[in-house]
């Protein structure tokens, strides 16, 4: 079984092969960091984060760059708002990304470079596409010359002359009314570095041109990010390296916005979004079982009550694999990649179809409950370590210390407390009273309790909802 990627450059699928054997190079667009992250910013973060997991289960030496966008024009207008330095405002929020990457279970980067830290390479690329006849500078900015790229607006599929142009184009002294900023120039109170062509800052798209060349060459396999990048970032990145010389990435992938009432999700939308409050009241894995359970390149309308429906999916895996350990008689199941259904890669190779490949686990979960009920111990040992193996490789091991509250002093406390609240349900269910037995019921999952009604009585568990407002 070979992978193959929906290719946005090809508008095909094509099989996956890595420009060097054994070894695969992905770069990222990442956060610019303006603002804490909504939930529909993280859904990047997860959904490449399982096709880097996919990629080294496979046995491919993964590099994973994911950059941060340290500077911008709304950084600077936040910071001056706050009355603050520019990279003070960056920082914080940089962390808040990172602390809700990794309450997602997200792996950190190879390497996670600034757009700050990397000026001198972005002059020298810059360079290079003015001596190559395809950049230009203009009292103290430096622009691309879209008309001197004949295939720009190929990735998008764009023409050159149904591009809307810039409002202020002649005043800022542009060749072309599309032509865009590789540089802008330094305006009074603003973060400037000196360059040839005068003080000034960065345009957008220049540093992760710069970048990807800096950690994976001038060629290298796979380019993700938003689709909402298509136009104008990723079409601008690839007209500024191929100018310089560069192949540039091989293969371009693009994720789904995470919508709410069919709008794509913003700041606007108020804070109740923020990754650090929904983690409030899901547990964070629910949370990335729901991002990561849909196809990557299908939209996400986003619902708390979403979230919770999916979360119960989980809570019927997890369950299995408590019950099946408590029938097995042991604590631990070790992951073999060797024990994943055949079914569950061939959909993860199929531009990793995370919604078939989880169809295949609920069901080898079928198949396990049966074996529980008919006493089949051997099979259903094979069926765990099926489980947890295919599980494990989407970074969604229930057994995973991320996912799972230590025992402590407390534990005794905590027992009780949820015993109360399941003899309530049970005194709900009883007197048919179901929508306060239901309400019971989603009340615990909102605090990370997991109940799953069995023929022995009602059993209970603890996953972890977040650790994100505890850091920093």
């Amino acid at each position: 079984m070979t992978l193959h990627i929906h290719d946005t450059a090809t508008r095909t699928l094509r099989e996956f092969v890595p420009l060097e054997p054994g070894k695969v190079g992905i770069y990222l667009c990442g956060a610019t960091v303006q603002g804490p992250p909504h939930v529909g910013h993280i859904r990047s973060g997860v959904a490449f984060d399982v096709v880097r997991r996919w990629l080294s289960a496979q046995g491919y030496d993964v590099t994973f760059i994911r950059n941060v966008t340290d500077i911008d024009d709304k950084i600077i207008h936040n910071a001056g708002h706050e009355d603050v330095a520019y990279w003070v405002v960056a920082s914080r929020n940089e962390r808040a990304f990172n602390d809700a990457y990794d309450a997602l279970g997200c792996l950190p980067p190879t390497h996670e470079p600034r757009a700050t830290g990397h000026i001198p390479e972005m002059i020298e690329l810059m360079q290079e596409i003015i001596d190559n006849n395809h950049g230009y500078a203009q009292s103290g900015d430096v622009y691309f010359d879209v008309r001197s790229d004949a295939t720009y607006g190929s990735l998008s599929g764009q023409k050159v002359d149904d591009m809307l142009a810039a409002n202020d184009a002649v005043a800022q002294g542009k060749r072309d009314p599309r032509d865009f900023a590789m540089w802008k120039s330094a305006k009074p109170d603003e973060p400037f570095w000196n360059t040839p062509w005068g003080p000034g800052r960065p345009g957008w798209h220049i540093e992760c041109s710069a970048m990807a060349r800096k950690y994976l060459g001038k060629n290298f396999d796979i380019h993700g990010g938003g689709i909402d990048l298509i136009f104008p970032h990723h079409e601008n990145e690839i007209a500024q390296s191929k100018a310089a010389g560069d192949g540039f990435a091989q293969y371009w992938m693009h994720n789904a916005w995470v919508t709410t009432a069919g709008e794509k999700m913003s700041k606007s939308l108020g804070n109740s979004l923020l990754v650090s409050e929904v983690l409030k009241r899901i547990p964070a894995i629910h949370l990335r079982y729901y991002l990561a359970g849909s196809h990557y390149r299908s939209m996400l309308e986003y619902s708390d009550a979403s979230v919770l429906e999916a979360g119960q999916g989980f809570t019927r895996l997890s369950g299995f694999i408590d019950r099946a350990m408590e029938a097995l008689k042991i604590s631990e199941v070790s992951v073999d990649p060797e024990s994943r259904h055949e079914k569950f890669d061939a959909e993860m190779n199929n531009d990793f179809s995370v919604p078939n490949a989880i169809a295949v686990i609920h069901e080898v979960v079928r198949e396990g409950n049966t074996n529980l009920t008919n006493g089949d111990l051997d099979s259903l040992q094979a069926n765990v370590v099926s489980v947890v193996s295919m599980l494990d490789v989407l970074g969604m091991n229930p057994l995973d210390d991320q996912w799972i509250i230590e025992s402590g002093d407390n534990q005794q406390i905590i027992g009780e407390l949820v015993q109360v609240a399941i003899n309530q349900r049970t005194e709900a269910r009883a007197r048919k009273d179901f929508e306060a037995a239901d309400a019971i019921r989603s009340d615990l999952e909102r605090i990370g309790i997991a109940l799953e009604d069995s023929k022995d009585g009602v059993r209970w568990s603890i996953r972890k909802p977040t650790q994100t407002e505890t850091t920093h």
